[in-house]
């Protein structure tokens, strides 16, 4: 049996900056805050929490003073840079190039809807933290869509700019778009170039996963797609896979490895998310081959 890591799964470069930036940091402070977990994936936060990390939210954020905090790659409001000005809090500001310039393409473009009386709508994950950060560029006005379901929040007579959270689908998104284009060209009088303004800003490096794990699926018998559970990415990634390939199995750690799985099986694919450190990918792999006898490769 063959086992083949996914060169291409791992961090995206706004994860393994945040997490580079968090570890150098650690090297000359014992102790350093991170603004909710760093990384989608439990394995990682603990494996960062030995060496100093300690997750807060936004109400702990409140009570500390004179101290250092790190932003993750998701990004923040304008709320947090307000109150670590205000507790001398000096911040470790590793929010991904991508999402920076995502969060200025949205508050220009909500200065411009105050204007018109129109709309900015998000195509993104309820609460997720880049949203959050997102929304706040819209002081809150922002309308976060997720399915077809939630578009009765748009009012279709009025002007609407759409976004899109960097880590969504771009099918997803696309199925969106054309749902609005059909209900403001039923409810609008006015054309839809001037009505409608749809900006593309899923993340290419992330999007870019889903054709190379739809071919890396279909070349192997069965996948271990290893991701934490509170990913929304590896979510999305995982249903690539399993579309793809039956034999696909969600894994967090090695003690979910069900050996019954491989039975008559000739290649194995390990791959994961874009929080799915390699070095935990490595040691699933390690583990299948610990009772298979071979070699895992990259």
């Amino acid at each position: 049996m063959k086992i083949t890591i996914d060169k291409n799964s791992g961090y995206c470069f706004g994860v393994e900056f945040a997490i580079q930036m968090a570890e150098d940091e650690m090297e000359t402070s014992p102790i350093l805050y991170c603004l909710g977990d760093i990384v989608h994936n439990d394995m990682e936060v603990k494996r960062l929490q030995k060496k100093g990390l300690r997750i807060i939210d936004k109400e702990k954020l409140k009570e500390l003073k004179n101290c250092k905090v790190l932003i993750r790659a998701h990004g923040e409001p304008p709320e947090t840079y307000q109150i670590a000005l205000q507790n001398n809090i000096e911040l470790i500001d590793a929010s991904c190039p991508v999402v920076l310039k995502l969060q200025n393409r949205v508050k220009n473009a909500y200065d411009k809807m105050c204007r018109q009386n129109g709309q900015i709508v998000i195509y993104g994950k309820p609460g997720h933290a880049e949203v959050i950060g997102l929304t706040g560029q819209t002081d809150g006005d922002a309308i976060i869509v997720s399915d077809e379901e939630d578009l009765k929040k748009i009012d279709f007579s009025r002007p609407v700019t759409l976004f899109s959270q960097t880590t969504k689908s771009t099918a997803g998104f696309y199925k969106i778009k054309d749902e609005i284009e059909k209900r403001i060209q039923t409810d609008s009088n006015g054309s839809l170039t001037e009505i409608f303004d749809a900006n593309d800003s899923i993340c290419r490096q992330v999007s870019n996963r889903e054709p190379q794990l739809r071919k890396f699926s279909k070349e192997h018998d069965l996948i271990l797609f290893v991701s934490g559970k509170k990913s929304s990415n590896g979510k999305a990634l995982y249903s690539v896979c399993k579309s793809e390939n039956p034999k696909s199995y969600f894994i967090e750690d090695i003690d979910e490895i069900d050996l019954s799985w491989f039975d008559e099986m000739n290649a194995v694919g390990i791959c994961g998310a874009t929080s799915t450190p390699m070095w935990l990918m490595q040691k699933v792999a390690d583990h299948v081959a610990s009772f298979t006898h071979k070699v895992p490769t990259i």
